[in-house]
């Protein structure tokens, strides 16, 4: 008997920083979206197939054939979120609702796609002092599936500050805060379910800190894809979720 299907992963980066910016070429060579992958192939090895894709790729890499191959995909973005064009957001969105799950990291909060997800401003407060500042990582919630195997605390020694307010709703789960060396505490680790999906938002990660090579930080992304992970299908298609639905419709074959 064969075994379960491979999880499909898609790794999204806008990929600009890494083409613009010396000091974050030098950091991530590969992309942003090449530690990320890296850190998944490691985590979850053959129990996943993994794909890139980024923003300057037609459709930005997220055509109608892409996504339906997608169980979970992680969004990375910052300098290029009103780019994305609606009709990709669109398409993503709807899949979301209708189970492929997602992971928005860092700067994503203020993409379109998070927006559109949570239905406020995701605003935050920020500082990027030169250098950075250390970030510690708190399991609020130590027995979720996405704290399994990440020490408690997490510390990222150099790191972009986000904190609180944070204009997000109320998250279904909360899994992480994060405390900061200026005093500012974050939630940093965010479950909501949003129609048949599933949505974990990350906070660290900023593209002038190496990140996303911290090998705890890479083993979080990994649970939050395991997580996001549907366990099922919807047992109804979308077009059957119509207005004026007539008598007796649901005994037609």
């Amino acid at each position: 008997m064969a075994g379960p299907r491979p999880l499909r992963v898609t790794v999204w980066n806008e990929h600009v920083h890494e083409r613009r910016d010396e000091s974050v070429r030098r950091l991530y060579p590969d992309g942003i979206h090449g530690a990320i992958v890296a850190g998944l192939q490691r985590e979850l090895g053959d129990k996943a197939s993994i794909r890139s894709a980024t923003l300057e790729e037609p459709e930005h890499g997220l055509t109608e054939s892409v996504l339906s191959e997608t169980d979970v995909l992680t969004w990375w973005g910052h300098a290029a979120h009103d780019d994305v064009s609606e009709e990709v957001v669109n398409r993503v969105h709807a899949r979301v609702l209708n189970g492929m799950g997602i992971v928005i990291l860092h700067s994503g909060h203020h993409s379109k796609i998070f927006r559109r997800l949570m239905g406020t401003t995701c605003d935050l407060r920020w500082r990027s002092d030169p250098g950075g500042e250390r970030e510690v990582i708190w399991t609020v919630k130590p027995a979720h599936p996405i704290a399994e195997g990440v020490p408690q605390p997490i510390v990222i020694p150099h790191q972009e500050m986000y904190g609180e307010f944070f204009d997000i709703p109320t998250p279904d789960e909360l899994v992480f805060i994060s405390s900061f060396a200026g005093g500012e505490v974050f939630r940093s680790g965010c479950c909501f379910y949003r129609g048949a999906g599933r949505v974990f938002y990350f906070g660290p990660g900023d593209q002038e800190f190496p990140v996303y090579h911290q090998p705890e930080i890479q083993r979080m992304i990994a649970n939050g894809v395991r997580w996001c992970r549907s366990l099922g299908a919807p047992n109804d298609l979308p077009a059957t979720r119509v207005a004026n639905a007539q008598r007796g419709w649901f005994s037609q074959p």
